[in-house]
């Protein structure tokens, strides 16, 4: 079986393909299940954030995999990557370390991987070999993030919008900016707004209670969702990151709210995938809408500045990747000697239940001795004699030296020399 990693991301398919193949939370369970009824499909886990959605598996074919992939969006075949084994484990250790994240070395993908891993043992897919990667996975993330300045003084998309909100538009102090949304990229982007001195900040999410539990911690106003129409108007910027599978904020929305503020500009940043924001708003003459793709312009100077604190990680990753896969070759090496130990274990408990049974009708105990030793010796020579006489038989010269060097003429110890404590029978 073949460890594989199929997947898209920021760099390769843009927004609005990732969109139609993100799994949220409620949607990994179908898909998981899905997975594992793929023909030759072992172990599966399914990692979707706003800028990926990869897909790591223990199977015979990448290609069932891609195909399973390409039945949630048309055309996806020339954007997606693969990466198998050795490839596949680097891809790994460098997503979770944040090395290949828009924003270079951003925190929030480790948690990410580790809830992709959880979600996959929570639902059965998850075994050994993907569990053994995926917890060797943290441990050299967190090294390499110990080690380098790589996560050092994170950026995350939330704070590169906030940033570029207040260099390119607008003063905090003089805006009321819209939060829509609850969950981690929003309570960033609060944090930030909330250290900026916003004048005003309103939060809207489905949940009430949500929106106000984030609201009284960064000093701002809840409000229900269906109230988003007649408070959008007041925004200056709106940031949005929900788990809606469709957008939230249409055309008609905007063009009313530009209509109620005398068509003052309104700044707007969509930080979902699938998107929050209908992409037509951008066509409106007031509107400046950003989604996740055009921040990546942005976040290019920080991209550059850890370069050199990425190429001391790249190094450690190359390590562990190497020191792992030397852990799994020598495993394989390991399995002729665990089938011969098996084997030999299985000849020696059936022969001594059969000899313990011929002691408990009554037969003579010298004649179970002869029998037990008889039936042994037979039970664990015979697969290698046969072997052997194929071996003689083909010309098969290389089973016959490894032989020689199994069982030579001269044997390691005499058979009379006396048998010391340590060679003695219990």
């Amino acid at each position: 079986m073949t460890l594989w990693v199929l997947g898209l991301n920021h760099q390769t398919a843009p927004v609005e393909l990732r969109e139609r193949v993100a799994f949220d939370a409620g949607a990994l369970p179908a898909a998981l299940s899905a997975l594992r009824t793929l023909p030759k499909v072992e172990e599966a886990a399914l990692l979707s954030t706003c800028n990926r959605t990869e897909l790591y598996a223990v199977a015979d074919d990448g290609q069932v995999l891609a195909d399973w992939l390409a039945t949630h969006a048309d055309g996806l075949e020339a954007y997606l990557y693969r990466h198998r084994d050795a490839d596949a484990v680097r891809h790994l250790f460098r997503v979770a370390t944040g090395l290949d994240s828009m924003v270079l070395g951003e925190p929030q993908i480790l948690g990410q991987v580790k809830d992709a891993w959880a979600s996959a043992r929570e639902n059965g897919a998850l075994g050994s070999r993907l569990d053994r990667l995926f917890q060797q996975t943290f441990a050299v993330a967190k090294r390499a993030r110990t080690d380098t300045r790589v996560g050092a003084n994170p950026v995350s998309v939330a704070s590169t919008a906030v940033r570029l909100a207040q260099d390119s538009f607008t003063r905090l102090s003089d805006s009321t900016v819209l939060l829509i949304g609850a969950g981690e990229t929003i309570e960033l982007a609060a944090k930030h707004l909330s250290e900026g001195r916003v004048r005003r900040l309103l939060v809207a999410n489905r949940t009430l209670a949500h929106a106000q539990e984030l609201a009284s911690r960064h000093g701002g106003y809840a409000l229900p969702l269906g109230e988003l129409e007649r408070h959008l108007g007041e925004a200056d910027v709106v940031f949005s990151a929900t788990a809606a599978r469709e957008p939230i904020l249409l055309r008609a929305h905007v063009e009313q709210a530009l209509a109620r503020r005398r068509h003052k500009p309104m700044l707007l940043f969509d930080l979902a995938v699938p998107r929050d924001i209908a992409a037509d708003v951008a066509d409106l003459a007031d509107a400046y809408l950003y989604t996740v793709d055009d921040l990546e312009r942005a976040v290019e100077d920080n991209r550059r500045s850890r370069r050199e604190a990425a190429d001391a990680a790249e190094a450690i990753i190359e390590l562990q990747v190497a020191r792992y896969v030397e852990t799994l070759q020598a495993g394989s090496r390991q399995e002729p000697l665990k089938r011969l130990r098996a084997h030999g274990e299985q000849a020696r408990d059936e022969v001594l239940a059969k000899a313990r049974q011929q002691l408990a009708n009554g037969r003579e105990p010298e004649a179970v001795l002869e029998f037990l030793a008889h039936s042994l010796t037979n039970r664990l020579l015979h697969p290698p004699t046969a072997a052997l006489r194929e071996a003689a038989l083909t010309g098969d010269a290389e089973l016959a030296r490894a032989a020689d060097r199994l069982f030579p003429e001269k044997a390691p110890y005499s058979h009379s020399r006396k048998p010391d404590d340590a060679d003695a029978a219990p």
